[in-house]
């Protein structure tokens, strides 16, 4: 009689998922993604530099950086994990006046402008992250349209909450009233002031801190893509019946992904409140979700580079059509749509890899009859 055969049993979910190595691919995703950070950032301070851009347009400087960290988060949720999220903008709103709060409390302590902008954007990540979490639990049961609405009524939410929120600093310390306003002592400062939002900000943040932030964003959202967690949260996306045939715990992926992704809208969102001297609560409403997931479905759902080009030129773009003055937002809408249907067009994709074919194709061609001719 022959030997039995031992046989071996299944990998483990983790262990399926451990070959998740940072590859060629990854590589040439990073790349691109943090060359082009690092060389819009070098071109924009140049033609400041050089005067080619005005005042109005260094002003959207911090701002590009806010909206290109916003839509690298989001594409965590809507690209990387397939959920669709509206309230985006209800974790930037959280993270801006939490940060508001911290910075101005700070102000007595730390007179370094720079460290008390770095503690207030931890401070507002770590806050919308709860906020995150909170929400995640009850609602990542839901898929599509149904989550698209809970997550666009969080938002709502929180920007009316905000509208009846007053803050205030005195000598007694921070003071905390609901729908009403504070009556501080002497020395006392207000720092939030209801529908009329945050006054007397300290402009604190720079075109520097928003490069930082992109980095940051894109390292931390790369890396999960990247990771066990990320191949875990892709497989949920792509096949949700499969992915719990073999053990994946499909909400702790989910919601895992989800408070990341709001816990880095939250410190976009301290960085873009300290960008202006005041604030208020509209700034925050439904149409900035929408435009944040414009940012990321124009750059290909999923692709992060891609969503970052878009978040930065639909940034400049109403800036630099400010000349047409009232046609400016509708050239805006109409540029827009060309875009989308330019992109999402099968036949324009065809011919257009096509073209691109071609033209690499002939580059490598005359490479390689120049290192002939070399030799």
């Amino acid at each position: 009689m022959g030997r039995k055969r031992k046989i071996k049993p299944p990998a483990s979910p983790k262990k399926l998922l451990q070959g998740a190595v940072k590859g060629s691919e990854y590589k040439k995703e990073a790349f691109i993604a943090y060359t082009i950070l690092i060389v819009g950032y070098g071109l924009l301070q140049l033609g400041a530099g050089i005067g080619l851009i005005g005042h109005n347009l260094q002003g959207q400087f911090v701002p590009i950086c806010v909206y290109v960290s916003l839509a690298i988060s989001l594409n965590l949720v809507v690209g990387i994990s397939g959920e669709l999220s509206l309230g985006h903008a209800g974790f930037m709103a959280v993270g801006a006046f939490s940060g508001i709060i911290v910075a101005r409390m700070l102000e007595a302590y730390i007179s370094i402008d720079s460290v008390r902008l770095v503690i207030s954007m931890i401070f507002g990540a770590i806050i919308a992250a709860l906020a995150g979490l909170l929400i995640g639990i009850p609602i990542l049961g839901l898929r599509g349209d149904y989550l698209a609405i809970v997550t666009l009524a969080f938002g709502e939410i929180v920007r009316n909450i905000m509208n009846v929120l007053y803050f205030g600093l005195d000598d007694s310390g921070l003071r905390f009233a609901f729908n009403r306003m504070i009556d501080l002592e002497d020395n006392s400062q207000r720092i939030i002031t209801g529908a009329i939002g945050a006054t007397g900000i300290q402009q604190t943040a720079t075109f520097t801190a928003g490069l930082f932030l992109a980095l940051f964003t894109l390292f931390i959202v790369l890396n999960i893509k990247n990771s066990k967690h990320g191949r875990a949260i892709m497989a949920v996306r792509d096949n949700r019946i499969a992915g719990e045939s073999i053990g994946i715990d499909v909400k702790k992926y989910k919601l895992t992904a989800f408070v990341i992704s709001a816990g880095l809208a939250g410190m976009a969102g301290a960085l873009f409140a300290q960008n202006y001297s005041t604030l208020a609560p509209i700034k925050f409403n439904f149409n900035t979700s929408v435009l944040i997931l414009v940012f990321v479905v124009l750059g290909g759902i999923g692709n992060i580079w891609g969503g970052m080009i878009a978040a930065a030129l639909l940034t400049i773009l109403p800036e630099a059509l400010r000349q047409f003055a009232d046609y400016r937002m509708l050239t805006y809408a109409i540029v827009l749509v060309i875009v989308m249907i330019v992109t999402y067009n099968p036949t324009i994709k065809t011919n257009m890899s096509m073209r691109i074919e071609k033209v690499t194709s002939r580059i490598k061609i005359k490479k390689k009859q120049t290192e002939k001719g070399v030799a």
